[in-house]
């Protein structure tokens, strides 16, 4: 069994779990590389259970016991799939392995989005973003990026997107005008915001169809989601990496551009036409007649 079918068994038996080893399946689900290097008894402090809450859970994930459900994090490392720790040497060499580490952990990230998102899945959530009168898009913190990215390339094709902010403590008034024909793509990843978490409740409680991008199926804003895709988000270095979330945001508008037809392609000419009215790209000025 793969690491990523231990991921996908924790997902589908996650709510048929006890508080306790929801706990311990959700630490799992997201520390694939400690799995792979800690002891159970580590594991478990980490994780804030008992050794024996890993052992029961491993169990009920169907694996004979503890060391079973972490051989597959083992070979995903031996795999280079995943990042080891850095290896011991003098100050340059161990700066040049902590880039590789960081690029591969970059590599990592991108190749997996085929892997967790298949293509009728992605068309799926385009097809959502296209039926609805107004597309909300929303990310907090760290995803505010990737949440302008979607809003602005969305806005070369279609012409009823909206960014959402907290300017002025108004999210929760801008998440009230959407109504249950709208629809809200939501970026989160852990440690996740509590105000996105919140937004995407009320919005949902108002019928808004929610498309939600994350980095696990047990994230806050997939529970209920009318569409889940996926991202990973693992880094080398101490910020949280977006370059999963960027590249699988550059998937969904690709898709809506192709689904959209002669109206995104009528509006990406439309747009066009206007950025190049105004000017709004450098253009190298004409040399002077005669020079």
């Amino acid at each position: 069994m793969s690491a990523l079918s231990v991921t996908n068994a924790i997902d589908e038996r996650f709510d048929l779990l006890s508080p306790e080893l929801q706990r311990a399946a959700r630490w799992v689900r997201e520390h694939a590389p400690s799995m792979a290097v800690l002891s159970m008894r580590g594991i478990a402090r980490e994780a804030g259970v008992s050794p024996a809450t890993m052992s029961r859970l491993a169990r009920r994930l169907g694996f004979l016991d503890f060391d079973s459900l972490r051989r597959p994090f083992v070979e995903l490392i031996a795999s280079n799939r995943v990042l080891a720790p850095l290896p011991r040497g003098g100050a340059q060499h161990a700066e040049s392995s902590r880039a590789q580490a960081i690029v591969r952990a970059q590599q990592v990230n991108v190749a997996a989005l085929t892997e967790l998102n298949d293509a009728a899945a992605i068309d799926a959530a385009a097809e959502t973003l296209l039926a609805a009168p107004r597309v909300a898009f929303l990310g907090l913190r760290v995803n505010h990026a990737v949440a302008f990215q979607l809003y602005y390339v969305h806005g070369l094709i279609a012409a009823n997107g909206m960014l959402l902010t907290d300017f002025g403590g108004t999210l929760a008034d801008q998440v009230a005008r959407l109504g249950p024909r709208d629809a809200l793509v939501a970026v989160s990843q852990s440690p996740y915001t509590r105000q996105t978490v919140e937004a995407v409740g009320r919005a949902r409680a108002q019928g808004v169809s929610i498309i939600a991008l994350t980095d696990s199926a047990l994230s806050p804003i997939a529970r209920g989601a009318s569409h889940v895709l996926r991202f990973e988000a693992r880094t080398a270095s101490f910020f949280h990496s977006v370059n999963g979330a960027i590249g699988l945001a550059e998937l969904l508008l690709d898709a809506v551009y192709r689904r959209g037809g002669h109206a995104t392609r009528g509006q990406l000419e439309q747009t066009r036409r206007h950025l190049k009215t105004i000017r709004a790209y450098w253009e190298r000025p004409a040399a002077p007649a005669g020079a």
